[in-house]
């Protein structure tokens, strides 16, 4: 597209007059894909405290449905896999908090984040309030996508490196334009829902381990919601909020110029075929996933216990190990930042799943005495393009080695049907649902054709209750 006007009306401009008629079934079909692993992440994480305390908030919001009891009412959304509806704000606040409780979603590197949980949870409670076609919603999703990946490749290293959240920052602005189209509005509409976005738009790394991590990602669909619906009612903001003196990019960041950067959104390829959406096979912070899998194929040649063990050596490239704070983690939440604790606990179990990260199997004293052992830095000074290695010095003196660029569930080399599904079965286990996987993944396989009302109704048809998540 070409440069003219402010960052923000660049955005405006592509995402009010992006055509859908570009995208084909393969972007359909990866939409819901990337749907499907996402509410599945959410429902795993029903029983989390902070996802209870979330439902607990979410439900002052609209007391007369508590319990899930009550008939929907017009503008009302669900809280997935929970039986019970929401204000629009409310669920897409619940359902993108509940998703990356577990930071079991998918991820961006060129984002430097996580693309369906910044956009997925305030599109479908738009389009499920609205009764909006789930083709529209394919739609939307890819320019928001777009728009992530343009603003994270023009200011990850500077933004990043400060401490802010990007799945949060970037996220926040990247939904208010996907909701913009969702909505059909004007450019002129969604540069004030942009304005309105980053007038709310935040969340830090110091975060991390934490329950605001997740809350950070709830809000920011939160925020994309009353963004667009503000604007769609005249509501007004700055348009050069996103890249003036006093705007985002000079506050947030190092004032980069952003404008060259965005006038390639919705140049071939779009980032959701270049970039593409990175599918988490392990429930655990996602610098961790290359060393696990150098790890796990390291593993497959040859068997072996903690107790062998002399050293674990990681390198790995710029910005892996900055989420990673957690080094002696005391709870579940802290273990998904542990890079130390989760390359032991993968040996000790001989896997990683949802269980791996209980309170319980984090602070077992048998994991304890190995975690210093393990030691990871960073030796490039680029993020992009990403890799990772892992060295294990054993007590015999022997030395094994494996280097990993494409991580398993990147575009390189995605999951299997068989194992997105193994991975949404394990998350209905884990949270205790009554909806069967394959519902799950035949509803969103239906993404296409379907109204997003009907879609949920296919999801949770086993007309599970609030009380069945207890």
């Amino acid at each position: 597209m070409s440069l003219r006007g402010t960052a923000s009306q660049i955005v405006a401009a592509f995402a009010a007059d992006f055509d859908s008629s570009r995208l084909d079934e393969d972007h359909v079909a990866r939409c819901g894909r990337a749907l499907a692993d996402t509410i599945a992440v959410a429902i795993a994480a029903q029983n989390e405290p902070a996802v209870r305390r979330a439902c607990d908030y979410v439900e002052t919001l609209t007391p007369s449905l508590a319990g899930g009891q009550g008939r929907r009412q017009h503008g009302m959304a669900s809280l997935w896999g929970r039986g019970q509806h929401s204000t629009v704000e409310g669920a897409a606040l619940f359902n993108g908090l509940a998703a990356h409780a577990l930071d079991f979603d998918d991820a961006s590197s060129p984002m430097s984040g996580h693309p369906s949980v910044a956009l997925l949870p305030c599109l479908i409670a738009l389009a499920e309030a609205r009764d909006i076609e789930g083709s529209r919603v394919v739609s939307a999703y890819v320019v928001g996508f777009e728009t992530c990946c343009k603003l994270g490749r023009a200011l990850d290293l500077t933004h990043y490196s400060r401490g802010w959240h990007m799945t949060a920052t970037m996220g926040t602005i990247g939904a208010a334009a996907a909701c913009g189209h969702l909505l059909e509005l004007d450019a002129e509409r969604i540069t004030h829902a942009i304005g309105l976005a980053l007038a709310q738009t935040g969340g830090t790394r110091e975060n991390f381990g934490t329950d605001a991590k997740s809350f950070q990602a709830g809000q920011a669909n939160a925020a994309a919601i009353r963004a667009a619906l503000l604007a769609e009612r005249g509501f007004t903001a700055s348009p050069h909020a996103l890249d003036g003196r006093a705007g985002f990019t000079h506050l947030y960041s190092g004032g980069e110029d952003i404008a060259p950067g965005l006038a390639t959104l919705g140049s071939l390829p779009l980032e959701i075929d270049g970039g593409g959406i990175e599918v988490k096979k392990y429930p655990a912070c996602y610098g961790i996933h290359r060393p696990l899998d150098g790890l796990f194929d390291l593993m497959a040649e040859r068997s072996f216990a903690l107790e062998d063990v002399e050293r674990i050596d990681i390198e790995t490239s710029y910005g892996a190990l900055a989420p990673l704070v957690r080094h002696l983690p005391r709870n579940g939440t802290e273990g998904k930042f542990s890079i130390e604790y989760t390359i032991a606990a993968a040996i000790a179990d001989r896997g990683i799943r949802l269980s791996s990260y209980s309170d319980e199997a984090v602070t077992r004293r048998s994991i304890a005495p190995y975690l210093d052992r393990i030691a990871a830095r960073e030796v490039t000074a680029t993020m992009i393009p990403r890799w990772a290695s892992i060295a294990i010095v054993f007590k015999n003196g022997q030395i094994r080695k494996r280097r990993v660029d494409a991580l398993r569930g990147s575009p390189q080399s995605p999951l299997s049907d068989e194992e997105l599904l193994a991975k949404v079965s394990d998350c209905m286990s884990w949270g205790r649902s009554a909806i069967r996987p394959a519902d799950l993944l035949e509803a969103t396989q239906q993404l296409g054709t379907a109204s997003i009302r009907d879609l949920i109704a296919m999801v949770e048809r086993p007309n599970m209750s609030a009380q069945e998540v207890q």
